[in-house]
This record gives C-alpha cells, structure tokens and sequence, in this order.
C-alpha cells in the first residue's frame, strides 16, 4: 500500500492536533520513529487572507519528511485556494480535516460539521483534489452521531473522488474524546475500499496498537494525544511490533534531555515567552511516576525564561540520581 510514493503499511503517524504539532514537537516525534507527521489544523480562509498565524504553521524541515498540511474549512473557493497555497510550500500530501468536533468548527459546517451534508464534502474535497498535484488524504470520523454512522459510504465516496488515503477516528463527532472509540467498523471500510486506512483514537500503549493492526487489518495507526505524555511511544510501538518486547520508560536523565531540547526548539522557533509558556502542558507527561514531581511542577508554572526551566529541572535530576531508586510508572 502506498499514498503517493510514501509507504502505508504499518505506518506509525503523528496525528495533527492543534497547538500541539508544531516543528519542534514534530522533530522530536519523528526523532523518536514517527513515521509521517502533519502540522496543525490550517485555516483555509486564514491562508487567502494571507494570515502569518496561518502561513506559520505550514513552515518545516527536510527531515521531517513525508511531511503533510493539514487544512480545514466549509467554504470550497477557500479550500481549493488554500490547497494551492499549502502545495507551493511543498510538503509530501495535503490532508483534508473533516473530523474536528469542536463546536465553532463543526457548526459552521467545517471539520466533522461535513459529516451532515456529504454532498458539500465531496464537492470540497472534489475541488481540492482537482486543483493540486499532490496526494490528498482525508481524516474524518464514524458519523455526526450514533445515529447517523455512514462510514462505509463516506469511504467508497471518498475513493470514488480520488483520495489516496482516509484517516478514521473511531468515534462519532458527538463523542468528542469520549467513550470507547468503535473499531469494528474498519474491517468492514478495509472491504470496501482499496486506499490505505488508517485509524486513530485512544491508541495509548504498544500493546494497543499491535492489537488494533492485527484485529482491524488497517494500513496504519495515528498516535494524537498519548505522544504528548510520551513522544517515546513511536518507537516503542516499533519494537513491540517487530519483536513484541515491550522497552521499559526511558530513564530520567533521557527524559529531562529531550524535555530541554524540545524546549530549546520551541524558543528558537517562537521566542522565549511563548516557548515557555505553551511548554507547561508537557510537565506532566515527563514528570509521570517520579518523586515530589507534582511540587517541581508547580515551580516550573510560574517561570517564564527557558534558563529558569533548566536551573530547576537539572536541580530535580541531581535530587533524583542522589536519591536511588528511582520509582517510575509506565
């Protein structure tokens, strides 16, 4: 299976997710066996509008490669324009967002507000198609509801228009992030349809992982929120698929490295306050299981210059190391 030229089997991909995937944490996830990443969600009308905000997000590095832009919007004169502008950028793919259940995305019609009318989906994504020479993939969800799951058709419709690759979370847009995502369903798309199928939701842990190929027979998985705690997860995956040993919690010294390098590419890339400021949502993650990390924490919430963040983390290490054993939790 391929998209394109880029390989689609057993591929471990990086889901976009806004205010998350930006280059730097796209770097440090691809640096640990992401095998395709996407940027965040792109506004289609921001880009004709010659949004910087917009144009920003669509910035990468040759190694991020396959690299995707992810776009998103209810208006088919906007899409198509802005497909045109991510293609000039030239990323691998173009991937169609029509799986955002966020409110004032999907109640104006954008996003999974697509699912309620998929007459106007495959128009835009019809339009898309037609005006880059890109592979365009689309990344969508079961249904607007439990009640209106319409999967199967929406994939065939999808093939039919000319996608090369769909994207499903398993869950309807009403759930959001809640509730089981239903992987039953994509056996059931993997038979009607010939494009690679990926599946998104909940994927936490290797083990997970390794059942969802093996009981669904998709083409790939895409890790979202679970990398944000653990950018390790990509390779981890990689070795329990290849030899179903599953690797132990990288050490404290690795964790606290690749904190400092993601935060030292993040200020390169934003400047020092903003750097600072959106890191706080990663504390958590890489202080998961260790000792009085909830008190460093709340030390690292109020800084604001990266040399603060790092005077403290490196104090925490020297604590750990002279305060064997360490205990830590997967």
């Amino acid at each position: 299976m391929q998209i394109g030229t880029i390989p689609a089997n057993k591929v471990i991909v990086l889901a976009p997710m806004e205010d998350v995937t930006d280059l730097p944490f796209r770097l440090v996830c691809k640096r640990s066996g992401a095998d395709i990443v996407y940027t965040e969600f792109v506004n289609s009308d921001g880009l004709i509008r010659n949004s910087a905000k917009a144009k920003k997000k669509m910035i990468f590095l040759e190694e991020e490669r396959p690299f995707g832009i992810q776009i998103y919007g209810g208006i088919e004169e906007s899409m198509e324009g802005a497909a045109r502008i991510a293609e000039s950028c030239n990323p691998d793919l173009i991937d169609i967002n029509c799986g955002c259940w966020v409110k004032d995305i999907a109640m104006r019609g954008a996003g999974a507000g697509l699912l309620r009318d998929l007459t106007k989906m495959e128009r835009i994504v019809s339009r898309v198609i037609s005006s880059v020479h890109l592979p365009v993939t689309v990344k969508t969800r079961l249904g607007w509801d439990s009640e209106n799951i319409r999967i199967v058709e929406v994939a065939k419709m999808l093939e039919q228009t000319g996608v090369k690759g769909l994207t499903i979370h398993c869950r309807t847009r009403d759930q959001g992030h809640k509730g089981d995502p239903d992987f039953s369903w994509i056996p059931r798309i993997k038979e009607a349809v010939s494009i690679p199928v990926f599946v998104n939701g909940s994927l936490e842990t290797p083990q997970r992982i390794e059942e969802v190929f093996r009981e669904t027979g998709c083409d790939g998985v895409m890790i979202g929120r679970a990398a944000i705690e653990n950018p390790w997860i990509f390779m981890q995956t990689k070795r329990y698929l290849a030899s179903g040993e599953l690797l132990p919690p990288p050490p404290v010294e690795e964790r606290f490295a690749l904190m400092l390098e993601l935060l030292q590419l993040s200020v390169d890339f934003k400047g020092e306050r903003k750097a600072v400021l959106e890191f706080r949502k990663h504390y958590s993650g890489y202080l998961k299981g260790l000792p009085h990390a909830s008190a460093v924490r709340q030390d690292m919430m109020q800084y604001l210059e990266f040399a603060q963040v790092r005077a403290r983390l490196l104090q925490y290490l020297e604590f750990l190391q002279s305060h064997e054993p360490v205990i830590e939790t997967s």
